[in-house]
């Protein structure tokens, strides 16, 4: 959980480079973190590390959506758990891209990969309306991760009795601002998935590099982008607290 908190923090600084005119290199995703970990010798060393440790978080996952969360029941319980499922997933194909970075042969954009994606499933016989129901679920993502910032929902899944008081009510901040952060980003990526099978364009898809730039050229963009980079670094902290004091 602390190298998953590390890869965000480091797409937190990739989005503050393009807040602020300097993000013409690696793109602000998580992808792009790996990158910027893999630039040099001893980056590469600390990159298979961080492999090592994405891969153990994804194993953690699938367990936990096998077995998990016994301190909840019912349907809270089946909604972590293919939360859980789904995370596994992600922290899979991230510590596959670093063990790819590492080796030398590289990882394609994230960006790219989303829109490949999405043209295959324009593709099909009712591509558009796939990709639109697919940006739902996105969508529907976003409103999970905002409602678990705004109600601190995440606490319960923590055993912060074993935190001193002040640093139990920086986890709670951090996970707060965290969470709504990657809901604002989540919604931007549904919002560009959702265009994108409207108008039937695959190049209108983008994941979070995409979203990112998007907001960075709103108005006022460099102030919302900064923003949402201090809360997807709120959320990298949070996983170094979440690390330590994480129910069983």
């Amino acid at each position: 959980m602390a190298c998953y908190g590390l890869v965000h923090l480091i797409v937190a600084y990739l989005a503050l480079r393009i807040a602020f005119g300097g993000g013409s290199g690696e793109p602000a995703d998580q992808t792009g973190a790996l990158q910027e970990i893999g630039s040099n010798a001893f980056g590469t060393a600390v990159l298979w590390v961080l492999s090592i440790g994405l891969i153990a978080f994804g194993l953690w996952q699938v367990l936990m959506a096998a077995t998990g969360y016994e301190w909840v029941s019912g349907g809270k319980r089946v909604r972590k758990r293919l939360g859980s499922g789904g995370r596994a997933i992600v922290v899979f194909a991230l510590g596959y891209s670093a063990i790819r970075i590492a080796a030398g042969a590289g990882s394609s954009a994230g960006n790219q990969n989303q829109q490949e994606a999405t043209a295959k499933l324009l593709a099909l016989p009712a591509g558009p309306a796939l990709v639109v129901v697919a940006a739902c679920c996105v969508v529907a993502v976003a409103v999970a991760s905002g409602v678990k910032g705004v109600r601190r929902s995440f606490l319960e899944d923590l055993d912060t009795i074993q935190l001193p008081r002040a640093t139990r009510r920086w986890v709670a901040r951090l996970g707060t601002g965290g969470y709504l952060a990657k809901g604002v980003v989540f919604a931007l990526v549904a919002a560009l998935l959702g265009y994108a099978g409207l108008r039937s364009d695959a190049r209108e898809a983008g994941g979070l590099d995409a979203a990112l730039r998007t907001l960075a050229g709103q108005p006022f963009g460099t102030v919302l982008l900064t923003i949402v980079a201090l809360g997807l670094a709120a959320f990298g902290a949070y996983c170094f607290g979440a690390a330590w004091a994480h129910k069983r």
